[in-house]
């Protein structure tokens, strides 16, 4: 049975911390490879990223595979939480062995953020390595397989698109080879993923499922912008996060192409993309439980074109699964109350 999330690729696992309240309005989000690691890669596209140990993912250097990749709030102070992630492997010796002791490890911990400073009020209120491992505890504490929680949790309870609030989301499919591929994503965009003259998410476009809202329904959500978005607003520090799994036997550099092919589904989903004020970054994760057909030369197509449809529709489900927020940060609407669930 599936849940349609990324933890439909066997292996994968994800856990959140969340904080709010006082001041806070952050999170961190780890996914967790099985013990062994997984291949991975690393795309980066947007123009102010965050990120830590994106070279070690070059396919030309030595590092194959990793434990972990790390989302997490807190802009670049908040990549500190990938500090937790690396205590709690270390003491499981999980890691590149660097000496004759099984426990000389070095576990490389890929990370990347999103800026969310100050929404819940506090600037100081960002993720630190004690967040970093209750996301990696609860993570690996998971049911292997158990749906993914989505909307305002982990790197999501900050996360904002445009004027609405953003979250986490997920989702996944299963190709005909019966290869799997799944994505989660962190919507933070300082780009719009609704289109101005509907309300219709752009995402949902893509997907050819659309019910166009009420016009007076869409012309309510424009005042409320009008209402909630100050003038003179300084241009969102904004950045779409998203790891795609697959259970497919990938190298370094296929695994680095369907990361790079993901980004295709930040475009359908969020205009425009990849900003200097972006950090626009995509990992991919390959468990390599199922070989390619080494017949057909192109069976790899299916993958990286499954890779940007996930990443797409686990943009909508984050804008779908995002609640409100009102606080001494900010004020965000959600989506769905200002368009209902249609």
């Amino acid at each position: 049975m599936t849940v349609d999330a990324l933890t439909d690729v066997t292996g994968l696992r994800v856990g959140h911390a969340t904080r709010r309240g006082e001041g806070w309005l952050t999170g961190t989000t780890v996914v967790l490879a099985p013990e062994g690691g997984a291949v991975a890669a690393v795309d980066v596209r947007g123009g102010g990223p965050g990120t830590k140990e994106t070279d070690a993912l070059d396919p030309r250097n030595l590092v194959q595979k990793v434990e972990a990749v790390v989302l997490t709030g807190g802009s670049a102070y908040g990549l500190d939480a990938a500090s937790g992630v690396m205590a709690w492997l270390e003491e499981r010796g999980r890691g590149v062995p660097v000496g004759t002791d099984p426990a000389h490890v070095v576990p490389v911990v890929p990370a990347a953020c999103v800026f969310d400073l100050g929404r819940g009020g506090d600037f100081r209120a960002r993720p630190d390595a004690a967040t970093g491992r209750a996301a990696v505890e609860a993570a690996a504490a998971s049911v292997p397989g158990a749906p993914v929680p989505q909307g305002c949790v982990g790197a999501g309870t900050g996360a904002a698109v445009g004027w609405l609030k953003g979250g986490v989301g997920s989702a996944s499919t299963v190709l005909g080879s019966g290869i799997t591929v799944g994505a989660l994503v962190v919507a933070n965009a300082a780009g719009s993923v609704l289109d101005p003259e509907t309300g219709v998410l752009y995402g949902e476009l893509f997907q050819g499922r659309v019910e166009y809202p009420p016009e007076p329904v869409h012309q309510a959500a424009l005042r409320r912008r009008a209402e909630t978005v100050p003038r003179n607003a300084p241009p969102p520090l904004n950045t779409t996060l998203a790891v795609v799994g697959t259970d497919a036997d990938l190298t370094k550099a296929q695994a680095q192409k369907l990361a790079g092919t993901a980004h295709d589904g930040i475009a359908r989903a969020v205009r425009p993309v990849h900003l200097l004020h972006d950090g626009d970054t995509v990992f991919t994760l390959a468990t390599g439980e199922r070989p390619l057909d080494a017949g057909g030369p192109f069976a790899f197509n299916d993958v990286l074109a499954a890779g940007a449809d996930v990443v797409t529709r686990a943009i909508v489900r984050a804008v779908r699964a995002a609640g409100p927020v009102d606080g001494p940060g900010g004020v965000w609407p959600s989506y769905e109350e200002l368009y209902g669930s249609r």
